[in-house]
């Protein structure tokens, strides 16, 4: 259920993303998902690759400060109150949220969440009988 997110430290400045995908694209490396959050000096690019580990070492070799952080993908019904009805859910068992990302395919919406407590917030969302995709899984994608 613990997924492999990668964080890329991006200056803030013109091609700096397009080198990114273009180095993981010649190393045969898939993105399924990403956010980018910006400040005036630099970016963070967090994504889902295809293979993390790999997408580390060749981000690395390029010389991109890059990290490994554990996050979970929340797979949920692509209708109203969905969300709210997870979010509601660890509000009620205080399982604080640093960020999250979403994408949706067709009536599933599938939630990338960095709680501050990776393994408790998957007891949770189990406990409720909430769907979390396996990382083989949303690799894949």
């Amino acid at each position: 259920m613990i997924i492999k997110q990668l964080s890329v430290f991006l200056e803030n400045k013109s091609g700096r993303l397009c080198e990114v995908t273009n180095i993981l694209g010649e190393a045969g490396i898939n993105m399924s998902a990403f956010s980018i959050a910006d400040t005036s000096d630099f970016g963070i690019l967090r994504v889902i690759v295809s293979d993390p580990d790999k997408a580390l070492q060749v981000l690395r070799n390029n010389h991109f400060s890059v990290n490994l952080t554990e996050v979970i993908c929340l797979s949920c019904p692509n209708v109203p109150g969905a969300m709210a009805k997870a979010l509601n859910i660890l509000n009620e068992e205080q399982i604080p949220i640093e960020y999250m990302y979403a994408f949706s395919m067709g009536e599933v919406a599938n939630v990338v969440i960095k709680p501050t407590n990776v393994r408790k917030c998957i007891e949770v969302l189990q406990k409720y009988e909430l769907d979390l995709l396996k990382s083989s899984d949303l690799y894949k994608m």
